[in-house]
């Protein structure tokens, strides 16, 4: 049964007849609203993180405007909730120092505030995560306006994908194949448009996972960001949530066991960025359901990547949309999908992709005709990684999947930047690369650091992948045979601090093996001599990160922020 305007959540702020209620309601006339505009209709937040420093999300205070007007259509009272921006761009040491801290502002916006349901904008990397965690917590209705992919790329007539040919021809202009001039040409047009990375990055990837869980308009993920399909798309989720909180569709009735399996399904079929793991781990865990990384592996040997996009493919996002979007490729793949999972238009998933058709084969491709017969991920394990590290082996040079080779090892990234452009460096393609004190305690916050750039004397002979290993991210952009994440990180004393140079390291993907080649009784003696770390930092928030962060595979939440307690109403007085 729909509820009545007394069983909003907002009726006690605006509703009553109470001292406190005159107040709140005086403020919004000295605004200039009506009471017509207000009185019994849900007030919906639009936290958006909007900023002229996020070039992400430079369109989203317009698509607020558009939010908005499909909010009052619907005879529902919009409230705009600015909250930080977490610019992938801009923000140093990285988004992820700050993803809690958006999360925390996200359920705190709508705990303090006379709230009945939230349209979350958002986009760059982090952002998506942070907004839905701190909104399944509130417990509200929800619906994500993604920011959406920019255009393609363009230099003197081949297609550039943000980030992944970043990379590419950093390594070329390190290698003297092309010019400054060449590289201030590709500056100015790898990026034409506002919005989020058009590879299959890590914004890209959460807007996929977080529509195949449930939380978006059916095909709002692939719009994008340019398209006046994603200001159409804007107003309809302003509709929809108004729809949504008369209905009481929180959180708890979409998100599952299964709808979680459906997102990470997606991340399969997408060759999705290494970081989704973390971010639905943590998702997840908000929700009370338990996941663990080895679900990402369980998933990926049965699901092929069949979504051709860089950095695991040829196309881009703007080619994706072309194709079919995110409602094709999740018809596609529908044979592994829980299609009786509630999404938030009200219905099933499978009949909000229903009807839904591929448009170009060659982007998302058949099942019987994949990028890689088995998902991107895979989770390895060994003496250095008890807790687990990740791969991204659909974007890795295949004869790096088994490898063995000497460890060449750095205890910080500067120490790494200092050493990797010597011609002097005692290095081959054959050695492993290694990363130490980056995790979400060594950084702090778990930099994408994980693409450790390849030598400039092997770069110079033609080298362009080799293994590197370390307790840091990567862009989702990135590419390349690197291992991610390791667990426990180094800086508390997990045993991944005990290797050295010189050691050797064994990596063997179909064996999901992570080794390092020493007895144990030599690694037992290093854990002896380590002498403890003190905390990265010891002030402000900082600290409070420092002190209550989990590990890459509890998904880097607070412990403070975990199920189980509801959310705190604010006594009203």
């Amino acid at each position: 049964m729909p509820k009545h305007p007394e069983e909003l959540r907002s009726h006690r702020w605006l509703g009553t007849a109470g001292l406190r209620s005159f107040g709140h309601r005086s403020r919004l006339l000295q605004i200039g609203y009506d009471r017509a505009d207000f009185a019994g209709k849900p007030v919906v937040g639009i936290v958006n993180t909007w900023s002229d420093a996020n070039p992400c999300h430079v369109h989203l205070r317009t698509r607020a405007d558009e939010v908005k007007r499909g909010v009052w259509q619907a005879g529902g009272f919009p409230l705009e909730l600015p909250a930080m921006s977490l610019s992938e761009n801009m923000m140093k040491p990285t988004t992820m120092l700050y993803r809690n801290f958006l999360a925390m502002e996200t359920e705190e916006l709508i705990r303090s505030q006379p709230i009945d349901g939230v349209v979350l904008l958002g986009g760059c990397d982090k952002t998506i995560p942070a907004l839905l965690m701190g909104a399944i917590s509130a417990g509200v209705p929800a619906i994500v306006v993604p920011a959406g992919p920019m255009l393609r790329g363009n230099w003197r007539g081949d297609v550039l994908g943000s980030g992944s040919d970043t990379w590419k021809y950093w390594d070329e202009k390190r290698a003297g194949n092309i010019t400054e001039e060449d590289w201030h040409e590709i500056e100015g047009g790898i990026a034409r448009s506002f919005g989020t990375c058009m590879t299959m990055g890590t914004a890209a990837t959460m807007m996929s996972l977080v529509e195949a869980l449930g939380f978006m308009l059916s095909g709002a993920s692939s719009i994008p960001a340019a398209d006046s399909a994603h200001a159409r798309m804007a107003t309809a989720s302003g509709r929809r949530i108004v729809e949504m909180i008369w209905a009481d569709l929180t959180p708890d009735r979409i998100i599952s066991k299964e709808s979680l399996d459906n997102a990470i399904v997606a991340h399969a079929g997408l060759g999705g960025s290494t970081n989704a793991v973390i971010h639905l781990v943590a998702i997840a865990r908000r929700a009370g359901i338990p996941l663990t990384i080895d679900r990402f592996d369980e998933i990926a040997r049965d699901v092929a990547v069949i979504a051709d996009i860089r950095p695991s493919g040829r196309f881009l996002m703007e080619d994706f949309f072309y194709a079919g979007g995110m409602r094709a490729f999740l018809g596609r793949i529908a044979p592994h999908l829980n299609l009786a999972c509630r999404t938030v238009t009200g219905k099933m998933l499978g009949d909000d992709i229903a009807g839904a058709q591929v448009w170009n084969d060659e982007v998302i491709r058949p099942l019987d005709r994949p990028v890689s017969p088995v998902g991107g991920i895979v989770v390895l394990r060994g003496n250095i990684a008890p807790g687990g590290a990740v791969m991204k082996a659909s974007a890795a040079d295949p004869r790096f999947l088994q490898h063995r080779g000497p460890v060449l090892a750095f205890e910080s990234y500067d120490e790494l930047a200092a050493a990797v452009d010597r011609d002097d460096l005692d290095v081959t393609p054959d050695h492993v690369l290694v990363l130490k004190n980056a995790g979400p305690q060594g950084g702090p916050g778990m930099p994408e650091w994980g693409m450790l750039p390849i030598p400039l004397k092997l770069v110079k002979a033609g080298v362009r992948d080799m293994v590197r290993i370390s307790d840091a991210r990567m862009s989702g952009t990135s590419y390349g045979a690197c291992i991610l994440h390791v667990a426990p990180e180094a800086y508390v004393g997990g045993p991944f601090a005990f290797v050295q140079t010189g050691d050797v390291i064994e990596v063997d993907v179909a064996a999901r093996r992570l080794q390092l080649d020493i007895p144990d009784d030599e690694l037992a003696r290093r854990r002896a001599a380590w002498i403890p770390r003190e905390p990265r930092a010891s002030r402000g928030y900082g600290a409070i990160f420092a002190q209550h962060v989990g590990q890459a595979d509890e998904g880097c939440d607070f412990d403070v922020l975990g199920p189980g307690a509801p959310l705190l109403e604010p006594e009203i007085h």
